[in-house]
Order: structure tokens, then sequence, then C-alpha cells
């Protein structure tokens, strides 16, 4: 491959190796592959921090004496967690998203001092960009409905325990 020879963009930087390195990470590859694991693990998150959020409700002196007010404020507050993940996978896949539809790529050779832009061969581009269509689209995509429903439940729950 004689484009990989010539490119000055050091292999950790160039965006088809950042879309590589997310789909590998434990924490961002919940929503990637075919068959993501994305609610099984934010409901472990949320699971995970409902007893937590139980116990820090419960030294309201209101809802301690309101035990279904107590368990819908902590099923609420316990949702917290597993959006903020979301936040920051959706934050962390735009990134790649963004870098594999440039034409060019922004790198540094041995610090943030030295930035430099190299333009991708035309190979390189449409490569990226089937990735950017056809991989990380789908992704953004289960993020963005699993972050709408996590508002919607915490806004259902808010009314849920204004409502009780």
């Amino acid at each position: 491959m004689p484009e990989a020879v010539s490119c000055p963009v050091p292999p950790e930087q160039r965006p088809l190796e950042e879309f590589q390195q997310l789909c590998e990470s434990w924490f961002f590859s919940w929503p990637a592959g075919q068959e993501p694991r994305l609610g099984q693990r934010l409901a472990g998150f949320w699971l995970l921090m409902l007893p937590v959020c139980s116990l820090i409700a419960s030294g309201s002196w209101t809802l301690k004496q309101d035990p279904p007010r107590l368990l819908a404020a902590a099923a609420v507050a316990a949702l917290v967690l597993p959006l903020l993940l979301l936040v920051r996978q959706w934050l962390g896949w735009t990134y790649v998203m963004q870098r594999l539809l440039r034409e060019s790529v922004d790198y540094e050779e041995s610090g943030w001092y030295d930035g430099q832009t190299w333009e991708k061969p035309l190979s390189w581009r449409e490569r990226d960009l089937l990735v950017a269509r056809h991989e990380v689209r789908p992704i953004l995509g289960r993020l963005g409905r699993a972050m709408a429903t996590s508002a919607g439940l915490m806004l259902a729950g808010a009314s849920l325990c204004q409502a009780l």
C-alpha cells in the first residue's frame, strides 16, 4: 500500500485506527458490533446506582415517610450515571465520525505545539466515508435513541414523583 508509506500521520492518529481503537475499547464497544450490549450495560449501571440513590434519598424526612416517592426519586436519580455515560460515548463516537468525514487529517508529530494537516488521498476518503456511513452512523443512532429513552424515563419518573 504505497499511500501508507508516504503518509506522515502517526498510525495511532489516523481516523480509521481511532475507529478500531473505539471498537476494541471496553467502554466504547457497548453500542458497536453485531449484538450491541448497550442496554444491558446501562441497565447494570442503573441497578448499581439504585441502592446508592435510595440511601441518599432516604436522608430526606419527607421522602422517608413516603416509600413510593422515595423509590421513584431514587430511580430517577439513578438514571443520571447512565445518561452521563451515554453523553461520553456520544462525544467519542462523534469525534471519530468527524475525523472520518473530513478530507484532511489533523495530526501532531511530537506534541500539541507542532500540529500539521495532511490531505487524505481519494482512496482513503472513500474508505473512511464508507466506515462513517455504515459503521459509525448506526452507532450514533443507537446512542441517540438511548439518550432519548433515558431522558424520557427521567421526565416520566419526575412526573410520577410529583403525582405521588
